[in-house]
């Protein structure tokens, strides 16, 4: 499968993981009358559900990651070529910028207005450093076992840190930044973006030399996340 093809598949995944999350989120505040754990519960039950049809139907082309903080991880243990990052990049914030705007037109909102949302302080990073950890042990567990449930796996993960972390559980850079262009329930200050963004990175990396320690991999014989791509990273489509 060819890079331009994997990463438009990466564009797609992420335009409707944000879309999921941001228009999940606007409906929720709407239908909730003020009970913020209602949409949250909402926001977090429509957010796996996405991701987790996302990854099933995408895995196989491009990995699935929608998350540079994912793409950064496979390309550190061997499974992403170096080179091929800056493409799933622009693709993963192109699409979630995309993801927002559509989110944000459907609800009748101009498509981009920064959000006031404040989310900053040491408790909210300490907060998306764990729940980026925790998603890159989960990935890399299944990577290593083979486990057909890998889709469910991830969803079901992200479900449950959204609320047992103080942040709840961004755990991907693109969605951090996408999610500073959307004044709603899902937003966040553009200001308090770049916390969040150094602290999943943190715990991609982290999660990722912690499973390397505790079951190696070669790299000639790495798994690419989340699921094998169809053909090598050159392959002609």
């Amino acid at each position: 499968m060819t890079l331009l093809k994997r990463s438009t598949a990466e564009a797609f995944g992420t335009a409707f993981l944000l879309a999921g999350v941001v228009g999940s989120g606007i409906m929720a505040e709407r239908l909730s009358a003020g009970n913020h754990a209602l949409a949250l519960l909402a926001n977090t039950l429509a957010t796996g559900s996405v991701l987790m049809c996302l990854i099933a139907a995408l895995g196989p082309i491009s990995g699935a990651h929608f998350n540079p903080a994912v793409s950064f991880a496979d390309a550190l243990r061997g499974g992403l070529p170096w080179r091929e990052v800056p493409a799933y990049v622009v693709a993963q914030l192109s699409g979630a910028t995309i993801g927002v705007a559509a989110a944000n037109a459907m609800f009748g909102l101009p498509l981009f207005f920064v959000s006031h949302h404040v989310r900053t302080g040491p408790t909210l990073w300490l907060g998306e450093f764990i729940a980026t950890f925790g998603l890159l042990l989960v990935i890399w567990g299944c990577v290593r076992s083979g486990s057909p449930f890998i889709p469910f796996a991830v969803a079901a993960y992200i479900v449950a840190a959204y609320w047992f972390t103080a942040s709840t559980s961004f755990a991907n850079p693109a969605v951090t930044i996408a999610r500073s262009l959307s004044d709603t329930f899902a937003g966040i200050r553009p200001q308090d973006a770049p916390g969040f963004v150094v602290a999943q990175f943190l715990g991609a990396a982290c999660a990722t030399l912690a499973f390397g320690w505790l079951a190696p991999i070669n790299a000639p014989g790495v798994d690419p996340v989340l699921l094998p791509h169809i053909g090598g990273p050159d392959a002609a489509a």
